[in-house]
């Protein structure tokens, strides 16, 4: 009998466009592939210090080298937000800081680095592509500690293996948070207010935990809805609390220890390298550059928003207290359920009314539309690719010739085993061969949290994940139309405040009612969304945008606090939180409650000292999403332009200079307040 191999450790795949047999890997291939693709990356580290010529970009920068590690940690890593287990957990445990040593051990290797120096200080002419990524390198190891003393890398190397454990915990510990608490109702009073779909959705929840009654949870499709519709104030107090206490509670998830230590850990990398905070080392390589500029923006955006959040506040209270008494202060836990009340009174529109209209295999027809109407791609469902979980589903997408563009994976639904959120990653990033010149074509996924299939219904969408699914699916096609010849320049791999830029554009197209026509029907009858809904949705689509801005203004400010510290952090994080916030507050604070220690984001994933970026990004997209109006919404010319200019760079130029090559001018603020109707 043949002896099994384990698939990360050979050449390819052996599967159709080499994506990832899911269904023949095991657990243990991953720790013996990650354990035998260091040793692999070692030997290539050692053929180019070795190597007896003169350093060239060609023996020192890009030569060859072997992709098992990229390949089972990409593998891996992903699945552990999208289908973990404890035993992927505990590995992700052991395996974490190895893996950070050994990167570690890359890019503090002295005599690597004088090659790359070597290269860098004197080279034949390159191209742009070229020279970013020579200079990507360069920085890498200038930033990863080459020029510190032997004490000083020691110190860098125990603190990144430090950070990759704390970050690690934190993720882990908002999961078990999140699926520790589960709201069972069993008295039907009590869930006066909900719309049917969700008390059937709740009650699927309770059947598949064998409880009777109905299960609500703090996930996504169950946490939102009952915070808008649920009568029962206490519950709702209830709900919110839990959610707000995610990270806070004594015992083995308590993320509240793990946040100064992040904090002062990320500090003290800075402070090594040079960098008097953390924000001064991230920004210097992001379209911000400085804090100065991060801090103008939230300003800006804080002056010019703020009236419209106080008034929009203010009406909301006024509402409640036509039920509440004249003395009614608005409740943290009232504020989504009157907001709703507002809205309905205001516009007559909510999601439940729009529900019916997206089910979620019209809204797929819908959004992949659009990219075929924009650049002429399609998607072609393949049954006969495997995947990780029964929920995912794999697209083959092709170019307007017909042509293998990559593979899109889509992932939709809750599950234990999934962070909340939704989240676009990449499987196998895009590249062009250097020995065959070949195009190497990216395997991308979007994953979400959206409401689930019933017993009687199909998944109806809210507005909301409509847009979410745009704003994923606007990664994805960054990622898919990548055509740049090195792979650390592709796809997404781009300054962070201009990442958001491709998925928030696509946002744009969610109130465009000859967007909207495409797809949009009762699940039931066939009838499309009628007109009065659409200009009720188009009505309506500002409301709360004073709010929602003023909101992301404090998170991003939030960021900033914690990542401008010069000192060690050592004050009680709630008080820290709030206290930043004391100038933005548009309502009192709960006591007890903390966003810091659900804040992934910026503790476990990649905003630290970066959250501005979705406001930035946000500046950008709807300065692009102009020029598109001026043209017509689905101009191909303007499409091209985009794809062409800024979805196929990657990070091949600077940003700023993507942007102007698309644009012709810089962005400025103007378009983004027209269309929040803020000016």
């Amino acid at each position: 009998m043949e002896e099994r191999k384990n698939p990360f450790l050979e050449k390819t795949f052996g599967t159709q466009y080499d994506t990832i047999p899911f269904d023949s890997i095991r657990f243990e291939d991953y720790e013996e592939a990650m354990m035998e693709g260091m040793k692999r990356d070692d030997a290539d580290i050692d053929r180019i210090v070795n190597n007896p010529e003169p350093p060239t970009f060609e023996n020192t920068i890009i030569p060859k080298g072997d992709r098992t590690l990229t390949r089972v940690s990409n593998t891996f890593f992903n699945l552990l937000s999208a289908n973990t287990n404890d035993k992927y957990d505990e590995l992700a445990q052991k395996m974490s800081p190895i893996l950070t040593e050994h990167g570690n051990k890359i890019m503090l290797n002295h005599d690597l680095w004088l090659r790359v120096k070597a290269v860098h200080d004197n080279h034949r002419p390159l191209s742009p592509e070229e020279n970013t990524l020579l200079e990507n390198m360069y920085q890498g190891f200038v930033r990863h500690g080459a020029l510190l003393s032997d004490e000083d890398k020691k110190r860098f190397t125990q603190l990144q293996m430090e950070l990759s454990q704390l970050t690690l915990q934190f993720q882990q510990n908002m999961l078990k948070d999140t699926n520790a608490f589960q709201l069972h109702i069993t008295n039907k009073e009590d869930l006066s207010g909900l719309p049917d779909s969700r008390i059937e959705a709740a009650a699927l929840a309770a059947k598949e935990k064998g409880m009777e009654g109905w299960l609500f949870t703090l996930h996504a499709p169950s946490y939102g809805p009952f915070m808008t519709y649920a009568d029962n104030a206490d519950l709702r107090k209830q709900m919110y609390m839990a959610h707000m206490t995610i990270g806070t509670h004594p015992g083995d998830s308590n993320n509240l220890p793990l946040v100064p230590r992040i904090v002062n850990v990320r500090r003290q990398l800075a402070n090594i390298l040079g960098y008097p905070t953390f924000a001064h080392f991230i920004l210097e390589r992001r379209m911000a550059e400085d804090i100065q500029h991060v801090e103008k923006l939230l300003s800006d955006l804080q002056q010019a928003y703020m009236p419209a959040a106080r008034r929009e506040m203010e009406e909301v209270t006024a509402l409640a207290r036509e039920t509440q008494g004249p003395d009614y202060e608005m409740k943290a836990w009232d504020f989504a359920y009157y907001s709703h009340k507002l809205r309905m009174r205001k516009y007559d529109i909510d999601n439940e009314m729009l529900r019916p209209y997206f089910e979620l295999s019209q809204v797929k027809k819908g959004v992949f539309g659009l990219a075929t109407r924009l650049y002429g791609i399609s998607f072609h469902q393949r049954t006969d690719i495997a995947v990780y979980h029964p929920d995912v589903e794999v697209w083959e997408v092709k170019d307007e010739e017909g042509n293998y563009l990559g593979i899109l994976y889509t992932d939709f639904h809750p599950r234990a085993s999934k962070q909340s959120g939704a989240w676009m990653t990449t499987y196998k990033e895009q590249w062009i061969d250097e020995d065959n010149g070949s195009d190497s074509r990216p395997h991308a996924s979007v994953t979400m949290n959206f409401t689930k299939p019933t017993d009687t219904k199909p998944a109806l969408l809210t507005l909301g994940e409509v847009e979410t699914f745009l704003h994923e699916f606007g990664h994805s096609l960054h990622a898919l139309f990548s055509k740049v010849r090195f792979e650390s320049l592709s796809c997404t791999n781009v300054y962070w405040d201009f990442v958001e830029l491709p998925s928030q554009f696509m946002e744009n197209y969610v109130t465009e009612p000859d967007f909207l026509n495409t797809f949009a029907q009762h699940y039931q009858t066939g009838e499309p969304l009628p007109k009065e809904l659409i200009d009720r949705i188009i009505r309506s689509k500002n409301f709360m945008a004073g709010y929602n801005c003023i909101r992301q203004v404090s998170l991003g400010m939030l960021d900033m606090a914690y990542y401008t510290l010069t000192e060690d952090f050592n004050e009680d994080v709630m008080d820290f939180e709030w206290k930043t916030w004391e100038k933005l507050q548009l309502m009192k604070p709960t006591e007890g409650t903390c966003m810091t220690t659900q804040f992934g984001h910026i503790m476990s994933g990649g905003y630290a000292a970066g959250y501005y970026s979705y406001k930035w990004a946000e500046v950008l997209d709807a300065d692009a999403f102009s020029v598109f109006q001026q043209h017509g919404i689905f101009d191909k010319a303007t499409a091209d332009r985009f794809r062409n200019e800024i979805l196929s760079k990657g990070a091949t130029e600077h940003p700023m200079t993507l942007y102007k090559n698309f644009r012709g001018q810089e962005p400025t603020i103007d378009a983004l307040l027209r269309r929040n109707q803020i000016i």
